[in-house]
């Protein structure tokens, strides 16, 4: 009999009840925070033992709706539900399948191309200013542009999420973990750019090539997809291109489309946005989309509503995420991870002080999947510990920077990655075992860019 994968809400509720479990085991701890810069981060002097306080039955049942009613989580699930509704309206119109069709024509046999350069521009996007949340927007577009192309739904997502992954990993100027961390750890704000750099040419040249070589890999054998019976119930794609015809009304909502991204990406640049004014764009774009499409108020509203209610499981599943980092904070023990990470890192030989450090940081990733978070956490601990054992606080950052982002497209308490399987409709199990190659080989760059880091004393400091 085959063995049937658990379906996504099954792993993440197991995954619930393990951290549950092992707040019975683990001891209740807390570290105090103070301000320092305008930033809220760790005492690294200040761990103590609190009152211990196991998650009980309410405490596990309670989980889901305290994840999903977390600020941070609710604006990423109402997020979701706008851009849903954003393209249910644009899709009505059907303006972004004409265009396609028409850019599929355009492009003749520089179609091969598509694919690596848009994975470059995704990963310069993650590797300057931190291209996260950003991504989502993009994938139903990305999905109907690689069917067309020939290859699957599963590409779209390599192209958005690990392009874009790759870069804020490896990043060179990402101002959410290479700013708050260096600023933590008393270093010169982008100190260190130019080896950065290096390793972020390195990771995403590996990234592109992985990616092109599996589109290619679909485009020759389309039934190998790993998700071809999940694009099979996709809607069908016009057979003929040539009967395909980009009329005026449609011309506009597509630069109205084109409008909201770059606004999205000057906000982003420029002006800071977060998830609020980008829901605010998409759902002032779908306001005007969809009479300029030639949609009456009612249909723009029923497709709105459409497009939100399709996405109705995979918004709820990022509060299902979160539901185990609530467990694991009411019973205060985060921190006390936190403390016997760091006391394996003390007692290592100095050699390899530096790969501990690391572990530290990926391992902290799956439990902290906030970059912002886990720099609070972690440096203030850390920065310190890496004085003692030889590391530089530079090398520190560099090992938090890798620990924390390689693994944001593979853990599942990592909101805007389900977020994004979700508007894929690609089951968590799936994209993992298409994903482990890349992120051994990414663990492995980044290793070995570590050692390299630790072996020339990278600085100042």
């Amino acid at each position: 009999m085959k063995l049937r994968v658990p379906h996504t809400y099954v792993l993440l509720f197991s995954l619930l009840l393990l951290a549950a479990a092992s707040t019975y085991v683990i001891p209740a701890g807390q570290f105090d925070y103070i301000e320092k810069d305008g930033r809220r981060v760790v005492d690294a002097s200040s761990y103590h033992a609190v009152p211990t306080n196991p998650a009980g039955l309410d405490d596990l049942l309670m989980a889901f709706p305290l994840g999903l009613m977390t600020p941070e989580v609710a604006r990423i699930i109402f997020y979701i539900f706008i851009v849903g509704g954003a393209f249910g309206v644009i899709a009505a119109t059907g303006a972004i399948e004409a265009g396609i069709h028409l850019l599929v024509r355009r492009a003749g046999k520089y179609q091969q191309a598509v694919i690596p350069a848009l994975t470059f521009l995704f990963a310069f996007g993650g590797g300057t200013f931190g291209m996260a949340e950003e991504t989502l927007p993009f994938l139903p577009a990305l999905v109907l542009l690689c069917r067309s192309l020939g290859y699957d739904s599963l590409t779209a997502g390599a192209v958005a999420l690990v392009g874009a992954n790759a870069g804020f990993a490896a990043a060179f100027l990402n101002p959410f973990t290479i700013i708050v961390a260096q600023d933590i750890a008393g270093l010169p704000a982008y100190s260190g750019l130019e080896f950065r750099l290096a390793v972020w040419a390195m990771i995403t040249t590996a990234t592109v090539i992985y990616v092109a070589r599996y589109a290619a890999r679909i485009k020759r054998a389309p039934e190998a997809s790993p998700v071809y019976a999940i694009d099979q119930q996709r809607p069908a794609l016009a057979a003929n291109l040539n009967h395909v015809r980009l009329t005026a009304r449609q011309a506009f909502v597509l630069l109205l489309f084109a409008a909201a991204f770059v606004m999205l990406i000057l906000g982003a640049l420029r002006f800071e946005w977060g998830i609020l004014e980008l829901s605010a764009l998409f759902f002032a774009l779908a306001i005007v989309a969809g009479p300029v499409g030639g949609l009456s108020f009612n249909l723009t509203a029923e497709k709105f509503i459409e497009g939100a209610a399709s996405l109705t499981g995979g918004a709820l599943v990022v509060g299902l995420a979160r539901a185990t980092l609530v467990v694991l904070s009411q019973a205060h023990v985060i921190d006390t991870i936190m403390m016997g990470l760091s006391d394996l890192v003390r007692h290592l030989p100095s050699e390899i002080s530096v790969i501990g450090i690391y572990l530290v940081q990926v391992l902290l990733s799956v439990i902290v999947p906030s970059a912002s978070g886990q720099a609070a956490l972690s440096i203030p601990i850390l920065a310190p510990l890496s004085d003692l054992v030889g590391v530089t606080r530079q090398t520190m950052v560099l090992a938090y920077q890798f620990g924390d982002g390689f693994t944001n497209i593979f853990t599942p308490t990592q909101g805007y990655f389900m977020a994004g399987l979700a508007l894929l409709k690609i089951p968590w199990n799936v994209w993992v075992r298409w994903l482990m190659p890349l992120l051994l080989m990414w663990l492995a760059i980044g290793l070995g860019a570590l050692l390299l880091a630790h072996a020339i004393k990278f600085g100042p400091f």
